[in-house]
């Protein structure tokens, strides 16, 4: 590439023929069990249901929730119905917000790395496993995720418009990563695009763009922002998926990502980096990133900073190493997972603003258990507090988009004038938290946008 205008020409013709494949393989790929009913009327009423707000520690008396259209109505008194409204009875069940995942990869959690690395891999098979994911996910009570890397522009694009059912999803596309960084995900057989003048593999299904240099940065951030990006997920440091990085290096130079920062932020945006050491962490604050992803090596000190400062720490806890993993991927996670058992309570205690998700990767059997990882978090945290994190507090993260949030309303909540995503839970889940663990029995109604997907 030589410099950002021959990089976003590339990058915009190799765009087009990805969202067209993307578009023509998840097309089929619509729910059965998961189509939203259609009714003649546009409300809904909910009829004695007890109500998890989204940030009280306690469940509201009974009471009625009218759903007109894709938004809470009315509560309580003014919640009345008409002939054509249709009733749910919640006979003292619990009403609460659809969960949020803050940190998913659809596509990638889709495939398995032999499968993202095989040469018969195409735009159309990934579109497929991410569209067919994104119902799976819509089925477990989450009604909104924020995917942070990989081909999902044009899958958003069929759930928005119904032909597939799936969450709402904020975007990020492509990861933005230097030459050798944590998104250089090239093969082995793969030269470099600078002197080859080919593009990867990766790069044509949309998964990461590589980029080096002030120009280079500019157009890879301006590119996703093009094809539709909510935020910007950049690269900061090394990872425990990527072959070619060690953990504990620091990608890209302040000049780099301050470039990533400054083309968000005339978008209104902002950037989210990966990033586990505090050097790598205290480099991107300095740079002007709102939101780190992961953290689970930092000391005491820069979580401190990100207090002060306002930082956003994204944050999950993280599965054991498996078997199935290779024993470099193994010996990398290790500090990871020792790191997070101090990292979480210790973020807690300093005020850091904390966010959830799961961050599956490479191993689609494992999507099954996203609401059982919610669990996860009993050690620290009571079961209020979780549920608050999962819907409430993830909601104010992706307020961070302002005006590139693709869905305008106010989520994580049950309040008057919010968007209906909800969820009729069997039981009172901050007297049993263990309750979303087990979405296909104990989640009755599953309703986005005022649409009910599970359900009566």
């Amino acid at each position: 590439m030589n410099g950002e205008g021959s990089m976003g020409a590339k990058l915009t013709a190799m765009y087009g023929v990805v969202a067209v494949a993307l578009l023509m393989a998840a097309a089929p790929v619509v729910a059965q069990d998961g189509q939203a009913a259609t009714s003649e009327t546009n409300e809904t009423l909910f009829q004695n249901v007890r109500i998890f707000d989204g940030t009280s520690p306690r469940l509201s008396e009974p009471t009625n929730v009218l759903v007109r259209g894709n938004l809470i109505a009315a509560i309580g008194g003014e919640a009345r119905p008409t002939a054509s409204t249709k009733v749910i009875q919640g006979s003292g069940r619990t009403l609460m917000p659809g969960l949020i995942d803050a940190h998913v990869h659809l596509a990638f959690g889709a495939l398995t790395m032999a499968e993202l690395a095989s040469p018969d891999l195409t735009p159309a098979k990934a579109g497929e496993a991410a569209a067919a994911n994104a119902t799976q996910t819509l089925m477990r009570g989450f009604t909104t995720v924020r995917d942070v890397g990989g081909p999902i522009f044009e899958v958003k694009k069929l759930i928005d418009t119904g032909r597939v059912a799936g969450p709402r999803i904020w975007p990020s596309g492509p990861t933005i990563s230097q030459t050798s960084g944590h998104g250089d995900y090239r093969t082995p057989g793969e030269g470099p695009r600078r002197w080859t003048g080919k593009a990867s593999q990766a790069e044509l299904l949309g998964a990461g763009y590589i980029a080096d240099g002030r120009p280079e940065v500019l157009a890879a951030t301006r590119e996703a922002l093009r094809g539709g990006a909510s935020q910007i997920k950049l690269m900061a440091g090394g990872g425990t998926s990527s072959a070619y990085d060690p953990l504990d290096v620091t990608q890209y130079t302040l000049d780099e990502m301050k470039a990533a920062v400054e083309a968000a932020e005339d978008w209104g945006t902002y950037v989210a980096v990966h990033a586990y050491t505090p050097r790598a962490v205290r480099r991107a604050i300095e740079a002007g990133v709102l939101v780190i992803e992961h953290g689970q090596l930092l000391d005491e000190d820069t979580l401190k900073l990100m207090a002060q400062r306002g930082i956003w720490l994204s944050l999950q806890r993280l599965q054991d190493s498996t078997p199935d993993m290779t024993a470099q991927r193994r010996e990398k996670r290790e500090p990871l997972i020792e790191g997070q058992e101090r990292v979480w309570p210790l973020a807690k205690k300093l005020g850091v603003k904390l966010a959830w998700g799961t961050d599956f990767l490479f191993d689609p059997q494992q999507n099954a258990q996203q609401n059982a990882y919610i669990l996860r978090l009993k050690t620290w945290f009571s079961s209020a507090e979780i549920l608050k994190l999962v819907t409430h507090d993830n909601a104010q993260l992706l307020a961070l988009s302002g005006l590139r949030s693709p869905y305008r309303g106010e989520l994580g909540v049950v309040r008057k004038g919010a968007l209906a995503d909800l969820i009729l839970v069997n039981g009172d889940p901050l007297a049993n938290i263990d309750l979303v663990a087990d979405p296909e029995r104990n989640f009755a109604v599953i309703m986005k946008d005022g649409k009910i997907y599970k359900g009566q």
